[in-house]
């Protein structure tokens, strides 16, 4: 993870596994530097590959988690934690029940809250206690969805219940038994709330993201696509595949452009060699 100034970065790999690759090495990047770092923590298929490699750093090379704190983005509500299709039971299945880390420190919104909206505000507070997020992993949904902020929600928007639309239930039904299990509503960080993480990466793989990521990147700021937002983020990143950068009018500069910065790095680090 480059440390100093930098604007929007585009970096498109091979295919899911480089992604998940890349994104996993930033991220242990930052753990060694920072030991006690927080980390906001994405679910559903794209970050599973960063997770699995997250895993063998720990397991291989003594990756420590002993003092990371997580913040999960959302939950479904309401959910039994223990439930198969819960963002906790997601997380500590793909993540946390593998590495040394301290559950207590893992947050993920508790989608069996008495009152979700008094939760909210909790899960804010204790992002705040926190110190803030230091790197915040994100997917992006087909509609431009970031967390479950779906198209329309405030750019200013922090964590806070959101009724998911048909499209979503209608997308998220062939997870659970029946149509009629499908949650209704979410717990989830605003769009503000993820803007006011340090750095950002959001990950994208497969044709069916091309569209939402075409417009994230290239096209205008705008509610109808919430990841448009990340366009005003000092310090973000987004890893892509070939095929969810398909779309992307300027794709052949940001792959210019990314080789050029590694060997600006490069010469940097000889030049401090030679010193």
């Amino acid at each position: 993870m480059a440390r100093g100034l930098r604007s929007m970065e585009v970096i498109i790999l091979p295919d899911a596994e480089a992604v998940g690759k890349e994104a996993a090495r930033r991220i242990a990047e930052l753990i060694r530097r920072k030991p006690n770092c927080v980390l906001g923590l994405a679910t559903g298929s794209t970050p599973i590959p960063c997770y699995r490699e997250l895993i063998r750093m720990h397991k291989e090379e003594g990756l420590d988690f002993s003092h990371v704190t997580t913040f999960n983005l959302d939950e479904y509500y309401p959910i039994d934690p223990r439930h198969p299709q819960s963002y906790r039971y997601f997380m500590d299945e793909n993540l946390f029940n593998h590495i040394n880390i301290d559950k207590s420190r893992t947050f993920v919104p508790y989608g069996l809250a008495p009152d979700p909206y008094e939760h909210a505000e909790w899960y804010e507070e204790q992002i705040k206690k926190a110190g803030g997020i230091d790197l915040q992993i994100l997917g992006i949904g087909h509609n431009g969805h970031i967390a479950f902020n779906e198209p329309g929600s405030s750019l200013a928007s922090r964590t806070r219940v959101k009724t998911l639309t048909r499209e979503t239930i209608e997308a998220n039904a062939r997870f659970f038994d029946r149509p009629e299990d499908v949650p209704r509503y979410a717990i989830t960080m605003g769009i503000g709330t993820i803007l006011e993480a340090r750095e950002i990466i959001l990950l994208a793989t497969g044709e069916g993201k091309a569209d939402a990521v075409a417009k994230a990147i290239e096209g205008p700021v705008t509610t109808m696509c919430p990841a448009s937002a990340l366009q005003l983020h000092p310090r973000v990143t987004f890893i892509l595949d070939e095929a969810a950068a398909s779309k992307l009018q300027r794709k052949d500069y940001y792959k210019y452009v990314h080789e050029m910065a590694e060997a600006l790095k490069k010469q940097i680090l000889e030049a401090r060699m030679r010193a």
